[in-house]
């Protein structure tokens, strides 16, 4: 079975070469296996990856979830783009197999996590941890951003130049019998737009514009100042509701009393029926 497009189809669209493979000891066979390895199992990819976004949807503080499963031919064009790192890492002699690459590429599966409060990660975190094996865990920031959290956890910080926030967890999943990496990514609602408009950009442009740059920096900054803003307003909305039931405690503890102290007043013998009167209607004046 051939790829769905071919080889010179493929080099152009990725600019890519032959040179290239033949410099970082690819063969283009071998893509082509694990192109259609790929393939045979994606449907059990997408069920594996809607299984792991229907356990997360319950949790409560869960907004919603997005799942996707990786383009074939993206895929095969991580692989040549990563081959030189892991020559690096492996020596001159590796090669991507359908016998590694998918404990090498740990994004096959994608799974989006969306939550509205900055502060409500801890309990996903918590979450994802007691349900999956995690290999890793990411939390990519921008430059200043608070880490404490994070390094109290033990978690890796990267800190993004292009402000990009969100907290990656490689997670093991099993589809088959064979072990797939799925990559679960945790952010904010305002994160999220960010991060989108942000892809967008730099993915449909090889080169920004400083201007877009610039203003692309400055929607981060409000971005990042919107969820400041947002836990500060879920901050006062449960001061204000535990006062609200503090009170409401209190004034049903008083109503209680009095309601006591009415039902002694008019079973004493020692006061006329125009005193109790007198006294039960100062006691509902106070109320």
């Amino acid at each position: 079975m051939q790829m769905a497009i071919s080889k010179e189809e493929f080099f152009r669209k990725y600019k890519i070469d032959e040179n290239y493979l033949m410099e970082n000891n690819v063969d283009w066979r071998e893509l082509e296996e694990i192109y259609v390895d790929f393939n045979k199992y994606r449907k059990s990819y997408e069920t594996q990856a809607d299984l792991i976004a229907n356990i997360l949807r319950g949790h409560k503080k869960v907004h919603s979830v997005k799942t996707r499963v990786k383009d074939a031919h993206h895929l095969i064009e991580k692989i040549i783009r990563k081959t030189p790192d892991r020559r690096k890492k492996y020596g001159d002699d590796f090669r991507f197999t359908v016998d590694n690459y998918k404990n090498e590429i740990t994004d096959l599966l994608g799974i989006r996590v969306i939550h509205i409060f900055k502060e409500d990660w801890e309990e996903i975190h918590d979450f994802i941890s007691q349900m999956w094996n995690v290999n890793e865990i990411v939390a990519n920031i921008r430059e200043g951003d608070n880490t404490k959290k994070f390094e109290e956890l033990g978690i890796e910080v990267c800190s993004r130049l292009s402000g990009y926030r969100s907290v990656h967890y490689l997670v093991e999943s099993y589809p088959t019998t064979k072990k797939v990496i799925a990559e679960v990514q945790v952010r904010t609602i305002f994160e999220e737009g960010y991060g989108e408009i942000d892809h967008q950009l730099r993915y449909s442009l090889d080169n920004i514009p400083e201007i877009l740059e610039q203003n692309l920096m400055l929607l981060n900054r409000i971005a990042g100042s919107s969820d400041e803003m947002a836990s500060l307003i879920n901050l006062l909305s449960k001061s204000f509701n535990d006062i609200k039931v503090k009170f409401e405690d209190e004034i049903s503890v008083k109503d209680r009393k009095i309601i006591q102290l009415k039902d002694e007043i008019e079973k004493s013998i020692s006061l006329s029926k125009e005193e109790k009167e007198n006294i039960i209607k100062k006691i509902n004046n106070i109320i």
